[in-house]
């Protein structure tokens, strides 16, 4: 075994994928950060799924139409533009294909966006492989575990204002009103950094 394939914590099970056949364990994962890319690729095909990758928006688009995958991770933000627009034209190939996307942002209004253009989950990078599968085959019913490490609730108000910010199409007044917020005190909220986690 490569030692980099270690890096995505959980050896997986390929069994326990069961014996369903290699065209419903198609796995396409778009990411141009080519080491986690090919170590995740890896380690999912341990898991059992047969797996293609690319490493833009038009290989991503060009693999969907050529073969339209059951299960796709995608990167949110590509070199040549965004993920969404996988998203987009899997789900015109096929309906019921289950998107997670990947995003190194950990932006909430960006995760909206994704879940809206149809993915089933999204996961902040570095990415965890047994998350991956944990959401790829997560049944609609089924609550996830808590996290590990959740956002501070310093965190979580943060991204609440950084998505109302962007709803209001990044004007800082019409945010501080919807916000009932001094305008000055936003101001000095959206200067700084995120909170550590």
């Amino acid at each position: 075994m490569n030692q980099d394939d270690d890096q995505l914590p959980g050896g997986g099970d390929p069994s326990a994928f069961g014996a369903q056949p290699e065209n419903e364990r198609t796995l396409l994962i778009v990411d141009d950060d080519e080491p986690l890319c090919q170590r995740l690729a890896r380690a999912m095909e341990r898991r059992g799924f047969v797996v293609r990758t690319a490493d833009s928006v038009a290989s991503g688009v060009a693999a969907v139409a050529q073969e339209p995958p059951v299960f796709a991770v995608v990167d949110l933000r590509l070199g040549d533009g965004s993920g969404l627009d996988i998203v987009k034209a899997l789900r015109e190939s096929r309906p019921n294909a289950r998107v997670v996307m990947l995003t190194g942002y950990g932006n909430i209004a960006t995760a909206v966006a994704a879940v809206k253009a149809g993915a089933v989950d999204y996961l902040p990078k570095p990415v965890d492989a047994d998350a991956v599968e944990r959401a790829l085959l997560a049944t609609e019913s089924a609550l996830p575990p808590p996290p590990e490490d959740p956002m501070s609730a310093d965190r979580v108000r943060w991204e609440h204002i950084q998505r109302v910010f962007e709803q209001c199409d990044r004007n800082v007044s019409e945010t501080a009103r919807r916000l009932k917020m001094h305008r000055r005190t936003l101001q000095r909220i959206l200067g700084k950094h995120a909170p550590r986690s």
